[in-house]
């Protein structure tokens, strides 16, 4: 029986991701509060949550000196814009210290609201440095299967998950998803790791010849791949695949919104990994989702050529209303000045240590776990139907979404991510006892969901 607001919700609230018919039989869950790395929804119950809200609320929730930071703010100056030349002193201190925070040269800095936006942006500037450096045809771009990279429309046609172009006529034409970089699920089998790599390269070389190295812009890419899986690519890949990037004149964009600021157990993804990107997206853990906001990274090298053109462009005609909203840029602020103060990157790390140990220690050698990867704090199981052939169970058990809802049950937020696998992201905040309880839960609403479905 659904309460009168779960029907007001289901009558009047159309949600993301979420499932018509599950909605409709159990009602949303209804959250009113939260603390740690707690939530609590309206009938006072509490849930562990694993994955930091949407791979996001690093700093962990009820972090007052964030909420202080941002009524401050409303009381001060709640919106103003950045068009036409205005400004705000807390966006304009953000971007000065986001530079300083890059190991990497960026020459600007552009708000917005989202991942998703903050992509597309990518997209229009790198087109815009092709235009403007005689290169107009320069306007292809390769991403991967699985990845996730927002849903905006560009956005979304980087993104390389079937379901968010099903019936949406997505992609649209110019982008190309290339092989996601999964040792476990795509090598052939007696491929060694560096062979893997090899072949993965092999198939980058074949697309720029095939398509035209003329006609692509740039390769896009999550150090690790958050929603596809939790996919912790090989070591060497992506200096590999760089190395053919740049004989070809093909920029690379790090997609930092789920691995930066600490998450891999590096300030930055791309560090864990090896890249050097030409352009950087970022956002979940640059407010920790205490309010929406996101950043396009714009190297010297890109920036250069727009500055050069500047007489002749006139301005960067793209924007949005909220683009560097003082209450969000005062939030994120509060955000950094927490992560600094407690050394919650190191944090980070050291939790990832735990982390990644004691869910190879419950679950390498299960019957029905493939493969448990990950790095730093972020972590997915791989749940096998037999670990011989590698299979998955049958659609219609919905094994990830019965894991999910079990766990749930007990108490615990985990999330069914990629083909198999359920996935963790939990706040820098977590203690061990903490991870003992979301591992331990895990193994056992597995354990429960493989008896029952036999």
């Amino acid at each position: 029986m659904l309460t009168d607001l779960q029907g007001m919700d289901l009558d009047s609230h159309l949600h993301p991701f979420t499932n018509f018919e599950d909605l409709a039989g159990r009602g949303a869950l209804v959250m009113k509060g939260a603390a740690g790395v707690h939530v609590e929804d309206v009938d006072g119950r509490k849930y562990l949550d694993s994955m930091a809200g949407l791979w996001c609320c690093d700093v962990g929730y009820g972090r007052h000196e964030i909420a202080d930071a941002i009524a401050k703010q409303a009381h001060e100056l709640a919106y103003y814009h950045s068009f036409f030349g205005m400004a705000t002193e807390p966006t304009i201190r953000l971007a000065d210290r986001l530079k300083r925070m890059m190991p990497w040269p960026i020459a600007r800095v552009f708000f917005g609201c989202s991942g998703s936006d903050a992509n597309d942006t990518q997209i229009k500037l790198i087109w815009l440095y092709n235009n403007l450096r005689g290169k107009p045809e320069k306007t292809k771009i390769l991403s991967r299967h699985m990845a996730y990279h927002g849903i905006t429309l560009g956005a979304s046609s980087l993104t390389g998950l079937p379901s968010v172009h099903a019936h949406m006529n997505l992609p649209l034409a110019g982008f190309h998803h290339l092989s996601m970089p999964h040792f476990y699920r795509e090598a052939e089998p007696g491929m060694s790791e560096a062979d893997f790599v090899a072949k993965l390269v092999a198939e980058l070389e074949q697309t720029i010849a095939r398509e035209g190295a003329e006609s692509i812009a740039a390769f896009i890419a999550e150090p690790v791949m958050g929603a596809g899986g939790v996919i912790v690519p090989p070591r060497n890949y992506y200096p590999a695949m760089q190395a053919v990037l740049k004989r070809h004149d093909i920029l690379f964009i790090a997609d930092e919104v789920i691995c930066g600021f600490g998450r891999l157990g590096e300030a930055w993804g791309s560090e864990a990994l090896g890249i050097e990107p030409d352009m950087v997206t970022i956002a979940k853990g640059l407010t920790s989702g205490y309010a929406p906001l996101s950043a396009s990274l714009i190297s010297e090298r890109v920036w250069s050529v727009i500055e050069e053109h500047g007489s002749e462009i006139l301005q960067f005609s793209h924007g949005q209303t909220y683009s560097g909203h003082p209450i969000c840029t005062a939030a994120a602020h509060a955000n950094l000045d927490i992560m600094e103060n407690e050394s919650l990157f190191q944090r980070a790390a050291d939790m990832g240590v735990y982390m990644q140990q004691r869910l190879r220690d419950e679950f390498v050698d299960h019957p029905h776990v493939g493969e448990v990867r990950g790095l730093g704090l972020i972590a997915a199981i791989d749940v096998v139907k037999d670990r011989e052939d590698r299979s998955i169970f049958a659609p219609e058990h919905q094994m990830a979404m019965r894991l999910f809802r079990r766990t749930l049950d007990k108490g615990v937020i985990v999330r069914a991510a990629g083909v198999a696998g359920i996935a963790m992201c939990p706040p820098y905040i977590i203690e061990k006892e903490e991870i003992d309880t979301v591992v331990g839960t895990l193994r056992e609403s597995l354990d429960e969901v493989v008896a029952e479905i036999g």
